[in-house]
């Protein structure tokens, strides 16, 4: 089946009436974010460099993921057309960059890359089937209901190779649930920040609390109990766990009292 493309988009049912500005600033960032795709299939490829079947993978979805950019950016400038895309990305690259020069995971093995990779599906294909069922819009309804879509798939591929990987370095439960969980918590590192920063501001001091706060502010408020349960399971497969059952049950509890409680404290800050 052919991926879908930028054309495939009905841009003319763009309906500015249903755009919510607070959404409109999360887009900008997620553009940047999606467009950074190509730094991060350089990063993979040094890291498997010896694999190309698994570059071609990568390339593959680099290259879906630049798209996301590019349709979320394209649809930002539809709802602020004093926006621009192209300079915003440029400003967010300058500012963060991915080691594209590295030959070793950040995460010790290349198991534990695609572990890593994995979580990183699992929160955008959580967040963006979120901003899907959120937004009224109906052009970004679609975008995001097909980034959610590759998202989901994108998971699976990684999830392919880890599983050989998997066979080849014997990385155990332990380390996969280690890695997974520091995965999720790396969540509030710069890349969301900066991004939001770039998208949003530029002409100010960059201030990492600051900017973390105002992005998780907005993007939490599109998630929904299913959406978290849903990205706990998928984690806990990643990490070789159990992904239904009682522990994992718990754990989207802690998960979901834990995003409510920032958001009523990010709430308050911002009030």
């Amino acid at each position: 089946m052919a991926h879908w493309t930028l054309d495939d988009i009905p841009w003319q049912k763009f309906d500015r009436a249903k755009v919510d500005p607070e959404i409109v600033r999360i887009v900008k960032a997620a553009s940047l974010v999606e467009q950074n795709g190509g730094d991060y299939t350089e990063y993979l490829c040094g890291v498997f460099g010896d694999d190309p079947a698994f570059q071609d993978v990568a390339r593959r979805w680099g290259g879906e993921e630049i798209q996301h950019g590019q349709a979320l950016g394209r649809w930002a400038m539809l709802a602020d057309p004093t926006w621009d895309h192209a300079k915003a990305a440029a400003r967010f690259t300058a500012g963060f960059r991915v080691n594209v020069n590295a030959t070793q995971s950040l995460r010790g093995t290349r198991t534990g890359e695609l572990v890593s990779r994995c979580i990183v599906e699992t929160g955008t294909s959580s967040y963006y089937t979120a901003l899907y069922e959120a937004v009224d819009e109906p052009v970004l309804k679609i975008i995001c209901h097909n980034i959610a879509a590759d998202e989901l798939r994108h998971y699976k591929l990684f999830y392919t190779h880890m599983k050989r990987y998997l066979d080849i370095e014997g990385l155990n439960k332990w380390r996969r649930f280690r890695i997974a969980f520091q995965r999720m918590r790396d969540a509030e590192d710069d890349e969301l920040a900066y991004a939001y920063y770039a998208a949003n501001e530029g002409d100010v001091p960059y201030d990492r609390k600051r900017y973390n706060g105002a992005y998780a502010r907005r993007a939490i408020g599109v998630y929904r109990w299913h959406h978290v349960e849903r990205a706990i399971a998928m984690g806990f497969k990643a990490a070789g766990l159990k992904p239904h059952g009682r522990v994992n049950m718990w754990a989207a509890h802690v998960a979901w009292w834990g995003l409510q409680k920032r958001a009523a404290r990010l709430e308050r800050i911002a009030a």
